[in-house]
């Protein structure tokens, strides 16, 4: 992977500052980050030059970030994955349509994380948010600890969106609303979720877009990220989706998954200040099932 740097002129109001100040405030720069900058020979420059990050900067000075390398060890055989979906990529980050059914990260697999490596020539992959294996649709990889910090804290805010398309067997009780249950471990199986009382909170805005004799169709927007979120929150509301024997789903003949696709992306570049939308329409095994 080669080595991503950022730039930035040092506006008026911020002359007579710290360079690490600068940074933090108008890069964003994490406290993790900045530390390890410190102590990297050559990681910032002013004006072509060495710079320190406690030496104060002027007005209109061009500084430079050259962000640290990353390095990952070469991927066993078994975990030779074919070439990902990518629907998006620049210098700093990819937006990728998983398919159901591959994981994120499992080893000795052909998982997204080992396809992705493969494609970027190795470095571990940054993923903003995770998909379940049986979850298919679009989701972002940084190509850096500094990208993947600035997305992920924009993650749950207006300036980054998330939406998903369900199918279940019956429609919710109203036709749209807001789902706020806290969830945590189930402790009697391994893996799975549970609404808990004492568990962290989770919201979720859901619509119903069409409904048949047992088939519904829903938007969901995920407001918080916990594991099985939106899972969970619909075998709750009484309309577990359709595939998903873990939370009390039917079954569907030739359906292996949960019925869940990752539809809708929605943010800004945090590089860039770009304003980025991607779309992925139901892939072939759910829109057989509405159409």
């Amino acid at each position: 992977m080669s080595r991503r740097s950022l730039s930035l002129t040092v506006p008026p109001e911020r002359d007579g500052q710290r360079a690490e100040t600068v940074l933090r405030g108008e890069l964003g720069l994490s406290k993790a980050l900045t530390q390890t900058l410190k102590w990297t020979p050559g990681a910032l420059e002013r004006n072509g030059n060495p710079l320190r990050a406690r030496e104060t900067v002027r007005a209109g000075d061009l500084m430079t970030v050259h962000l640290p390398e990353t390095t990952a060890a070469p991927l066993p055989p078994s975990a030779v994955a074919p070439p990902p979906r990518i629907v998006y990529e620049d210098a700093d980050l990819l937006v990728l349509d998983k398919p159901a059914g591959q994981s994120m990260h499992a080893k000795g697999e052909a998982s997204l994380a080992a396809a992705l490596e493969a494609h970027l020539g190795g470095g571990p992959v940054h993923f903003v948010s995770r998909l379940d294996r049986g979850v298919s649709g679009l989701l972002i990889a940084a190509k850096s600890g500094y990208v993947h910090d600035r997305l992920r804290r924009a993650l749950h805010s207006e300036a980054f969106a998330r939406e998903y398309l369900g199918l279940t067997a019956l429609p919710p009780p109203e036709a749209a609303g807001r789902i706020e249950l806290p969830l945590g471990p189930d402790p009697a199986r391994f893996y799975a979720r549970r609404v808990d009382p004492a568990g962290q909170a989770a919201r979720t805005e859901y619509a119903l877009l069409e409904a048949r004799p047992g088939r519904c169709l829903l938007r969901l927007r995920p407001l918080t990220g916990r594991t099985h979120q939106l899972r969970v929150h619909l075998a709750a509301l009484g309309c577990p989706l359709l595939g998903d024997a873990l939370y009390g789903g039917a079954a569907v003949p030739g359906l292996d998954r949960p019925a869940l696709h990752s539809a809708l992306l929605r943010f800004t570049h945090p590089v860039t200040g770009e304003a980025l939308r991607f779309e992925s329409p139901l892939p072939e095994d759910l829109k057989t099932l509405i159409c």
